[in-house]
């Protein structure tokens, strides 16, 4: 900080960054629960509606590496505030729209929210003490699932009660605080990398992404094995080959694949795919099993407020795993809480998978999952953070968050599928050996993410890796064997 801007104490900085994480964290999954309400009163189609969710994800995957690099080059704390900026902007034009097409353009341009993630963990690792880096960027992983789960209940409050635009009236409020407490608390990273966007990459980048993304979230209505899905995976498997060549021969890329290469990075990359594939099988399956109406013989006829109250175990059991992931981190090495937490939540979807009669097993099964999901998502984080330079920080840690939200993108037109395809006819609701199959096929993912967690290198001896210290920039890299 300047001389006149003291530095503040590390917990308020810790706080704001927070508030800013959770307010992109709430977005996703907060209008979910909406999308009936919006397509109603807007008029529109199933198909057209879906977009509201796919252009977020597919603006959010594209900005986050851009912006996480531009974080790195010209200051984290500055390119987090116009990150915000961007995100209240979105939030304002969805909340003032009237039709489809303006309410998908805010939705595009909150994606650029995706960013926040990187550029505070990168904050962190620059600012804060070695001692308090792994339980700091353990939290602000932790509000990646809180804000999914509370986004859920909060939506079902507001639809219930208010109308759908609200949802993005109260982000927009959380957002404007959120900047100006940037603004004021949150100190300029004293490291930077001088360097230009690789903007080619990036336009290659942004390609591979939208026909993968495009092709997963419209793989229910067009058909699996149509061929517009089929041609776009494949054109996405295609640019994603060129881009790795194109890549690996540019002077300055946007993504360094000597650093996307090591065994510590790629290994965590495939965990948050399969852990983000889990996660948001839960939010699809969980909610749509217990608003079900027990004539169909499962079911607890819970409306949309209900339902989210069934996420609640999660959301709160997150808030305490996070942190403690950190902690753990700190003394044995982040490996340990990626291990554990695949597992429990491998273990909580097998659980739901064989007993999900009553209120209460939905309750533990949640819980479980909040406790897998939080110690994960921090591990992960703090695994990158641990194996790259400071002047990679926000692209890695960016390119983490993609992965994750991939992942998420898979899973939730995954679980969706299955589901959907055991509909019954005379009754119209899925049959419980569909959310059974889809209950499994969850728990498998996280079992590969369990695997590939164990292929991620042990520290040496079980010591800490040296962390940055702020005051002198030397690069923090990671002691593995």
């Amino acid at each position: 900080m300047t001389a006149d801007r003291p530095r503040q104490p590390y917990n308020v900085t810790l706080a704001v960054l927070a508030l800013s994480a959770l307010a992109y964290a709430l977005l996703q999954t907060m209008v979910a629960p909406a999308l009936p309400a919006i397509q109603h009163d807007l008029g529109t189609s199933t198909t057209s509606v879906t977009w509201v969710l796919t252009v977020y994800l597919l603006t959010a995957s594209i900005a986050t590496p851009v912006l996480g690099r531009l974080g790195d080059m010209y200051g984290k704390e500055r390119i987090l505030v116009l990150t915000l900026v961007l995100f209240a902007v979105g939030l304002l034009i969805s909340a003032l729209s009237h039709s489809l097409f303006p309410l998908v353009l805010g939705r595009a341009v909150q994606g650029f929210g995706g960013a926040v993630f990187p550029l505070a963990f990168g904050i962190i690792r620059d600012e804060f003490p070695r001692e308090k880096v792994a339980s700091a960027i353990g939290l602000i992983s932790a509000t990646f699932g809180i804000g999914g789960g509370g986004g859920l209940v909060l939506a079902g409050v507001l639809v219930d009660h208010l109308t759908w635009e609200w949802i993005f009236w109260v982000g927009l409020a959380m957002t404007i605080v959120a900047i100006v407490a940037t603004h004021l608390f949150v100190p300029e990273s004293p490291i930077k990398v001088p360097a230009r966007i690789d903007w080619a990459g990036a336009g290659l980048l942004a390609a591979a992404l939208t026909a993968l993304l495009l092709a997963v979230s419209e793989g229910n209505s067009w058909g699996w094995g149509s061929a517009r899905t089929v041609g776009l995976l494949a054109a996405s498997a295609l640019i994603t080959l060129v881009w790795t060549r194109f890549e690996v021969r540019h002077p300055e890329p946007l993504v360094n694949m000597r650093m996307m290469r090591r065994r510590p990075v790629w290994t965590t990359n495939v965990a948050a795919l399969l852990v983000g594939f889990g996660m948001f099988g839960s939010f699809i399956l969980v909610p749509q099993f217990v608003q079900t109406p027990p004539s169909a013989g499962y079911g607890f006829a819970a409306d949309v407020t209900a339902a989210g109250v069934f996420m609640l175990p999660s959301t709160f059991v997150m808030l305490v795993a996070g942190p403690l992931s950190g902690m753990l981190g700190t003394r044995v090495g982040s490996r340990l809480p990626l291990l554990l937490g695949t597992l429990i939540a491998a273990l909580a979807f097998a659980f739901l998978a064989v007993a999900h009669d009553a209120r209460w097993h939905i309750y533990v099964a949640t819980a479980l999952m909040g406790a897998g999901i939080g110690l994960a998502f921090a591990a992960m984080a703090n695994l990158i953070v641990e194996a790259v330079e400071p002047t990679e920080t926000g692209v890695a840690t960016g390119m983490n968050t993609i992965m994750r939200s991939i992942g998420g993108s898979i899973g939730a037109q995954v679980a969706a599928s299955i589901v959907a395809g055991s509909v019954v006819a005379s009754t119209n609701f899925p049959t419980e050996s569909g959310y059974t199959d889809a209950f499994i096929v969850s728990a498998i993912g996280l079992v590969g993410a369990f695997a590939a967690s164990l292929a991620i290198p042990r520290r040496r001896g079980g010591q800490p890796e040296p962390a940055t210290p702020p005051a002198t920039g030397r690069p923090a890299t990671a002691a593995v064997r």
